[in-house]
């Protein structure tokens, strides 16, 4: 069987107080209906619908680019309401998996084994035990332990109240007998809505069985319906990322303090991570790298052997191996460092290349630079790359030395193993092995007194 798999997207989210859709608020910087669509579209033979709400265009917009058809639900009339609006693209021969865009953290194996309680004689049905409850749909059962049906909580009983077994609305069906259960729902119940759980009670009565799973983690299951719950969905997301990045053999000073809001696509043997670090984007992480607390990488390529200490940005950059950064350094876009490379505190890097070997220790802005090996550059230095209109290059060739409070404007080259002393303005190439200075003569005013305030 083919899988078509139907995400209920259409939730106006009232209790989030938000202007945004619901299904847009993020997990990991990531919307919640990507979470969703991401661990849905690993599934082999897989179509998806997102069903969203009137109301909702915003969700299609900023999500339009996700492989799926887009059905609006134009009234919110219930679950099965909205089931019914992507009828058209079942078929009876799919096993249909009904999905919730503001389930973010349903793992794919927990699908997967729910599917393969779907033959034609049979359904899947997820659900979970509850300490409380409360809000949940309960599980009714028969003596022998067989689902008879689901009570929505305004529907329950007394006796029903105390079921700790509840409803996740999460399905898996033949498409068949489910365009067959559609046809029939009524609405005759306390919300007078439309309720997918109303199928169930029809399949025990048509004579197919429903077998039922329930996740490994509660948390898997869990929907955002306030902020707290979006909060505490952010901490068990982001608890799970760190607890397999210990397990790839990386030293996390503190599990509960690491943001990875994105993914690896390789990590290294002997990873040192301190508190408040922040993975965003793609990274990639060498061997015996150490990275000090505060800081934020984003769509990095790390190397051996690397030290980034506290308070360091790192974004669409390289760092080759043995390099040393910070504290409080800032490699901006197209950054690229050699091996052997010292970037110190309150430093900038844009847009620049930075051969093996060189140090720019303090205070500095470099954009729009080359700069080859073994260049020191002094504190206080900026390459003035920007006229207001127009960006142009600086090139720093192999061995030079750059006094402190150095400004180079651009475009201009500084020879090999030249010096420019302390305190210069270069405006025009220097040449190789020589000193460049630019600088006022120094005097001494005698008989100069400070001013006296007038009284």
């Amino acid at each position: 069987m083919d899988i078509k798999t139907i995400i209920l997207a259409a939730g106006q989210g009232t209790r989030m107080r938000s202007s945004k859709p619901k299904v847009l608020h993020k997990v990991a910087e990531k919307a919640l209906l990507e979470h969703v669509y991401d661990t849905s579209a690993q599934l082999e033979n897989n179509s998806i619908v997102i069903v969203y709400g009137h109301g909702g265009e915003l969700v299609k917009e900023q999500l339009n680019y996700l492989d799926a058809n887009w059905v609006e639900q134009k009234q919110q009339l219930g679950t099965g309401h909205a089931v019914q609006q992507a009828e058209s693209f079942i078929r009876d021969s799919d096993k249909v998996l009904i999905l919730y865009g503001d389930v973010p953290l349903l793992k794919n194996s927990t699908i997967e084994k729910l599917l393969d309680n779907v033959t034609p004689d049979s359904i899947g049905l997820l659900t979970v035990e509850l300490d409380d409850p409360k809000g949940y749909g309960r599980i009714v059962r028969a003596e022998d332990g067989s689902v008879l049906k689901i009570v929505e909580e305004k529907d329950t009983n007394a006796d029903e109240k105390l079921i700790t077994e509840g409803n996740t609305g999460i399905i898996a069906t033949p498409g068949n007998l489910l365009k067959q259960w559609l046809s029939k729902l009524q609405n005759s119940n306390a919300q007078n809505e439309f309720y997918l759980t109303d199928v169930i009670e029809m399949a025990v009565k048509d004579g197919v069985q429903v077998i039922t799973n329930q996740a490994v983690s509660m948390d898997e299951v869990l929907g955002v319906n306030d902020r707290s719950q979006l909060a505490y969905l952010e901490r068990a997301y982001q608890l799970k990322q760190a607890q397999n990045l210990m397990l790839q053999g990386v030293s996390l000073r503190d599990p509960s303090r690491i943001d990875v809001r994105g993914k690896f696509t390789s990590i290294g043997q002997d990873i040192e991570i301190d508190i408040n670090v922040i993975f965003e984007g793609t990274n990639s992480i060498g061997n015996n790298v150490v990275i000090g607390a505060n800081s934020i990488i984003k769509n990095a390529v790390i190397g051996d052997d690397v030290e980034i200490l506290a308070n360091c940005i790192i974004e669409d950059a390289t760092v080759g191996s043995r390099s040393r950064i910070g504290p409080f350094a800032r490699l901006r876009p197209q950054a690229e460092l050699a091996s052997d490379v010292h970037i110190g505190n309150f430093v900038e890097i844009k847009k620049s290349t930075i051969a093996m070997g060189s140090k720019i220790n303090h205070l500095s802005y470099i954009g729009d630079a080359t700069i080859g090996s073994k260049v020191n550059v002094g504190a206080g230095t900026i390459t003035c790359n920007y006229d207001g209109v127009n960006k142009f290059r600086t090139v720093i060739e192999d061995g030079a030395f750059i006094g402190s409070d150095t400004q180079l404007i651009a475009p201009v080259t500084v020879g090999k193993g030249a010096t420019i002393g302390a305190g210069s303005t270069v405006t025009k190439d220097t040449k190789e092995n020589m000193l460049t200075l630019s600088r006022a003569k120094q005097i001494t005013i005698k008989g100069w007194q400070r001013p006296v305030k007038v009284k």
